[in-house]
């Protein structure tokens, strides 16, 4: 028989060794759990017995096991918000969820229209001490922000303005205001940008909106189209019409000065005719035969005591 001596020795030996083994993989995973790693874009927030110690940057660190506890959070990458609807797949062709997310983007504008806003918000993580532990659920209190300023910026515009020329002006102030209250409830979030997605009337009134948009871009074409007619022929015209004034004013200007010179050239000759009437009439004489004569093809120098000179006239050539 088996001595009960050496049965119970064997027992206890074995409970030591496992109590030994189980003692060393304790130590093991307790000296493991003292290293952690914080990744590339985020850093560490340590907290020591539930309070705020430290923050460490990405690469591997030792904490105290146990004691220490480390929430990892992202401030190199940019996040987002969406409101009005939901990204499921980004690409080239994104897919979006097909929820009901009206309560979120249907809003009244300042002339009691409704519009259906849907607008994203860039933002990063500032200060991760502020964002975890100012604020409860950081996250929601900044959709509930941007959510309230939205709707306070629509509410102060009217019905055009949201749907066309101010809606830069909205992401603007939105951006602005939205940034005001973070700092103020210490959120620790810096607002990057505000984008409005899309602005549509509801569904309900889509179709009639669309006409009414339809009709002002007809109009404006037909509104361009005249101007562009008018560009055409009245610049046109106003030049024809200079162009006839200028030539009338040169024609004018032309007739005068020769008349006055006509005038000076006559006088000029009538002073010279006083002085010697005889001589001046000779040389005004001698000088419009020197005109006349060399264009006569034949010339007859008649005596004027002659006559009987006609038969020797041969008028036929």
């Amino acid at each position: 028989m088996v001595n009960a001596e050496e049965v119970k020795r064997n027992v206890t030996l074995n409970a030591k060794k496992y109590i030994n083994i189980g003692i060393i993989l304790l130590v093991v995973i307790v000296i493991l759990s003292g290293f952690y790693v914080v990744q590339a874009e985020n850093v560490g927030v340590i907290l020591r017995f539930g309070k705020y110690t430290k923050t460490t940057e990405p690469g591997l660190h030792i904490k105290i096991p146990v004691i220490d506890k480390v929430y990892q959070v992202a401030v190199e990458r940019q996040l987002k918000e969406e409101f009005g609807f939901r990204t499921l797949k980004a690409g080239v062709t994104s897919q979006y969820s097909r929820g009901n997310f009206s309560s979120e983007s249907v809003m009244l504008t300042g002339d009691l229209n409704v519009v259906v806003v849907e607008w994203i918000i860039q933002y990063r993580v500032e200060d991760p001490y502020k964002y975890l532990f100012r604020v409860r659920n950081s996250r929601q209190t900044l959709r509930d922000m941007s959510e309230a300023s939205m709707r306070k910026v629509v509410g102060d515009r009217t019905f055009n303005e949201v749907l066309t020329v101010g809606r830069q002006e909205i992401s603007q102030t939105v951006e602005a205001n939205l940034q005001v209250l973070c700092e103020q409830y210490e959120t620790g979030i810096r607002i990057k940008q505000v984008v409005l997605q899309n602005v549509n009337p509801p569904d309900a009134v889509k179709a009639s909106f669309n006409e009414v948009n339809q009709a002002q871009q007809d109009k404006e074409k037909l509104i361009n189209q005249a101007r562009s007619e008018y560009n055409k022929i009245i610049p046109k015209a106003k030049g024809e019409a200079l162009q006839t004034i200028q030539k009338a004013q040169g024609y004018a200007s032309e007739r005068v000065n020769g008349s006055k010179g006509d005038v000076a050239r006559f006088v000029a000759v009538l002073k010279e005719y006083e002085k010697a009437p005889e001589i001046t009439r000779q040389r005004i004489y001698l000088e419009t035969m020197g005109k006349v004569l060399p264009v006569m093809k034949k010339k007859f120098i008649i005596d004027e005591t002659g006559s009987g000179v006609l038969p020797l006239l041969n008028l036929d050539n």
